[in-house]
């Protein structure tokens, strides 16, 4: 893991085309700007995970579905 210091108002660059600025920060908050293509998905973790659980078990159901059509 790389780990930067930043300050207000101040980015980083990942990639050649995403941009990740310092936009605030309030006590042990920090408030990120992500400049990035349409085509980049960003999720907060939590919520990238979320979706990640909801597509594996979409997926065994569609298997199960197949499994039962196939009997």
């Amino acid at each position: 893991m790389l780990a930067l210091t930043r300050k207000k108002g101040e980015s980083i660059i990942v990639g050649d085309n995403i941009e990740v600025v310092v936009l605030g920060i309030t006590g042990e908050q920090v408030r990120l700007g992500i400049l990035a293509p349409k085509t980049v998905a960003v999720h907060r973790k939590e919520i990238y995970e979320q979706i990640r659980n909801e597509n594996k078990e979409a997926m065994k159901n569609v298997r199960e579905k197949i499994k039962d059509l196939k009997t």
